[in-house]
């Protein structure tokens, strides 16, 4: 799940929903391939640009310079930056017995589920005797970017800070943008408390991540950061990357789902909607071997936009990224979604299990009609923040690791340098590396 466009859902006309609907394996991939470059371009270097005097601000003014940048921004000073730990206390009591109830389930399915994701320190003992391995440590201070706009994330509160906490971070250093009140959302502050999270600052945006990055008088660098935001919060991130770790570039947020004629028409609409409600740049897509299925989604996506509270965002996101694809059979969509390598992959046939096996790249598979997106966002266990925009052939979800570093061991005896040396030397003198050699050969002769 990921917050990720600043521009606001363009007016559209209240006429017919505008769809795209494709017969053709080689035209639907053209369209695919188009909606997952949509955020690329010319654009991206002007915003960039931006982006980085704002870092560069932020480096030599420091908290003046977050001061500045938010009111400029958000329209809000946020004097003082951090949020009282109290206040987080405070949120948590006031917050509805019902939602604390969900809130403290997710919590507990998220931790239950990131608990067995610590991996194990490695020691190996070699032919010679030699000891190696390889141990596992977590960074000092994590940063976690919980965004703010047109929804609020609690849920990105539990799915960064739970993680961080069970690989041992000792400092978790949280920043969201100010609400229209000065605040953050109270239910973010809520959950901040039931993760354990006890410094929140009020500030968003590239000014946020660049103070997370290299630290004001008030706000400590850390050593990794983590969480999605809009456009100008992954720039920043990419920016400062290899000055601190980061988790992704997350990207707008986008479900593929797979059907066939088992798949009811009412509910994948309301899992593709449950994209396009995010964000303008939502995509939602549809590939389904049933023509009847296909014929249906236009009235069924209507019928659920009609009264909706983010019908112009929906909307928008489902008539310039979503896509519905008449497949011949299920081996064409597999193929199909796995040059795509969706963030979210729900599928609705009749063998979920069959054809997640032959699925290879996709950041999230959910299996069959009782696994809605929806229950992976909130409380399923594992992450939600997932790779997009194609990244799924090489990256996967947040994770333990995400703020762990693993160090090397590498301990040698006399016997096991005797017994290898000379091949060190050789390669060292292969490279022309005259010392590398030089430091064996002075311990063997």
């Amino acid at each position: 799940m990921v917050a990720s466009a600043p521009a606001a859902a363009p007016d559209r006309a209240q006429g017919p929903l505008r769809l795209t609907v494709l017969h053709d394996a080689a035209a639907a991939w053209e369209q695919l391939e188009a909606i997952a470059e949509r955020t690329s371009g010319s654009r991206l270097q002007q915003e960039q640009q931006r982006v980085e005097e704002i870092l560069e601000q932020v480096r030599r003014q420091g908290d003046q310079a977050l001061l500045e940048l938010t009111e400029r921004f958000d329209g809000i000073r946020p004097d003082p930056l951090r949020i009282a730990p109290e206040r987080l206390e405070q949120a948590w009591q006031e917050c509805p017995s019902q939602l604390q109830a969900a809130l403290t389930l997710a919590q507990q399915r998220i931790l239950a589920f990131h608990e067995r994701q610590k991996p194990e320190d490695l020691a190996v003992t070699g032919p010679h005797g030699e000891q190696l391995g390889r141990r596992w440590r977590p960074v000092e201070r994590a940063g976690l970017y919980v965004p703010g706009g047109r929804a609020s994330y609690p849920s990105t509160v539990l799915m960064n800070a739970v993680p961080a906490r069970v690989a041992g971070v000792e400092r978790l250093v949280m920043v969201t943008p100010p609400g229209p009140g000065g605040e953050p959302n109270a239910t973010v502050l809520a959950a901040a408390h039931l993760a354990g999270v006890t410094e929140v600052y009020r500030i968003g945006g590239a000014q946020a991540v660049a103070a997370l990055a290299y630290g004001t008088e008030t706000i400590p660098r850390v050593d990794v950061i983590s969480g999605p935001g809009n456009l100008y919060v992954t720039l920043a991130k990419k920016a400062v990357y290899g000055r601190v770790s980061i988790d992704s570039l997350a990207g707008p947020s986008e479900v593929l789902v797979i059907a066939d004629h088992t798949a009811r028409a009412d509910q994948v609409a309301a899992d593709l909607m449950a994209q396009a409600e995010h964000d303008p740049l939502a995509a939602a897509i549809l590939l389904t071997t049933s023509a009847e299925l296909a014929a249906a989604m236009p009235a069924a996506l209507e019928a659920q936009l009609a009264g909706h509270p983010r019908a112009a965002i929906t909307r928008s996101a489902l008539e310039d990224w979503g896509l519905i694809v008449l497949c011949a059979d299920l081996e064409e969509a597999a193929a199909l979604s796995d040059r795509f390598a969706p963030e979210h992959l729900e599928l609705l046939v009749h063998d979920p299990q069959a054809l997640a096996d032959r699925i290879r790249h996709a950041g999230a598979i959910f299996l069959g009609p009782w696994s809605p997106e929806a229950v992976g966002d909130y409380l399923a266990g594992p992450n939600h923040t997932l790779p997009t925009s194609g990244t799924a052939r090489f990256a996967g979800a947040l994770s333990v690791e995400t703020f762990l570093r693993h160090t090397s061991l590498i301990h040698f005896n006399r016997a096991a340098l005797e017994a290898t040396g000379a091949a060190v030397i050789t390669l060292a003198e292969s490279e022309g590396l005259h010392s590398h050699a030089e430091s064996v050969r002075r311990r063997l002769n």
